[in-house]
């Protein structure tokens, strides 16, 4: 992650390519255009990327936090038109085109520079989230969703205690199952010995 710190760090160099955001809570960042290929980056706060399905249903696809990278360029045209990004927090994003990373502006800036040789981490991080929503989803059942989840939060903090950085709204969304029996099945496995629960803090007891 240093090489983004460093790319952070640049920014008070400036770039002509490069639009700095500041946005609110619940305000929305961007939404997905096709062939626009845009590229965002957070800064700092926190954002979901969320899809409106006909009938009006949300699904929470992915969570971004700071140094995250998102945007249409990451997305098949077909689609843009569904998705929106909200901010959770209170947010600072940069916003870039994605033909202008080939392309270095006049002034050969140093956040030019530095965001050349990161935007393959970035990238990646922008897939292994992608991957991590795909295996949970992959899963059948509530619970199975849910085990996968705890466990992926789990390896990613080296701890069996884990907390869950998003409301259990939210994390039914991201899940896109009913609150309500989400609810139940976290019940169950507290009362079958799988989980400890208090609040949003979760303690695996089956690993």
């Amino acid at each position: 992650m240093e090489e983004i710190s460093n790319l952070i760090d640049s920014l008070e160099q400036g770039c002509s390519k490069i639009q700095k955001k500041f946005f609110k809570k619940n305000e929305t960042i961007t939404t997905y255009i096709q062939k626009r290929g845009q590229i965002c980056i957070l800064v700092s706060g926190k954002a979901d990327l969320i899809r409106y399905d006909l009938n009006g249903n949300k699904d929470i696809v992915d969570n971004f936090s700071s140094n995250d990278i998102f945007g249409e360029a990451f997305y098949p045209v077909h689609t843009n038109n569904e998705l929106s990004v909200i901010a959770t927090t209170n947010c600072y994003v940069l916003f870039l085109v994605h033909n202008d990373i080939l392309k270095k502006c006049k002034q050969t800036c140093k956040f030019h520079n530095v965001l050349s040789s990161s935007i393959l981490e970035l990238t990646l991080n922008n897939a292994i989230h992608q991957n991590t929503r795909i295996e949970v989803l992959s899963k059948r059942s509530i619970r199975e969703k849910l085990l996968s989840y705890f466990s992926i939060l789990s390896s990613k903090d080296f701890s069996k205690t884990v907390t869950i950085p998003i409301s259990f709204t939210n994390l039914a969304d991201y899940l896109s199952v009913d609150r309500s029996a989400m609810m139940r099945e976290l019940k169950n496995l507290v009362d079958e010995g799988f989980i400890s629960k208090n609040g949003n803090r979760i303690k695996l007891l089956y690993k």
